[in-house]
């Protein structure tokens, strides 16, 4: 075997990988408008990369938004309001249902923002972060 037959299956590997992550950079992105209870007047939209839940997007894009359990749907920190696109989002579930109850002023369109995986444009409500203990 001469040295290109060696590094020909490397250099597969690494096509392969490069034309995946064209393919994933081709994707649609959707946009996330964020509006803030705090701030009536701010207004920021952001591109979310395919695969982003709500609160990826906040914070790829400096927005704070409370995670105190690390995403994992074990606390209610991330809670944001779904001014539209609720449709778009995956079913609740009933342990994301659980920790919504037990949220600080809870609505009926709230969420958490570590559970939305975005696949449609969406607009969302950050709550007052000011009231959480957290990060």
């Amino acid at each position: 075997m001469n040295k290109n037959e060696r590094r020909l299956p490397h250099t597969r590997h690494y096509s392969l990988h490069i034309n995946i992550r064209f393919a994933l950079e081709k994707m649609t992105k959707h946009k996330v408008t964020f509006r803030f209870e705090t701030e009536p007047n701010r207004v920021v939209t952001v591109e979310a990369r395919p695969g982003d839940t709500i609160l990826d997007a906040a914070h790829d894009h400096d927005i704070h938004l409370n995670h105190n359990c690390g995403a994992v749907c074990a606390c209610s920190t991330c809670q944001v309001y779904i001014e539209q696109g609720m449709d778009s989002l995956p079913e609740i579930s009933d342990k994301e249902e659980d920790f919504i109850d037990r949220a600080i002023n809870p609505r009926i369109n709230s969420r958490l923002g570590c559970q939305c995986v975005i696949t449609a444009d969406i607009e969302v409500t950050i709550p007052d972060q000011s009231t959480i203990i957290g990060h």
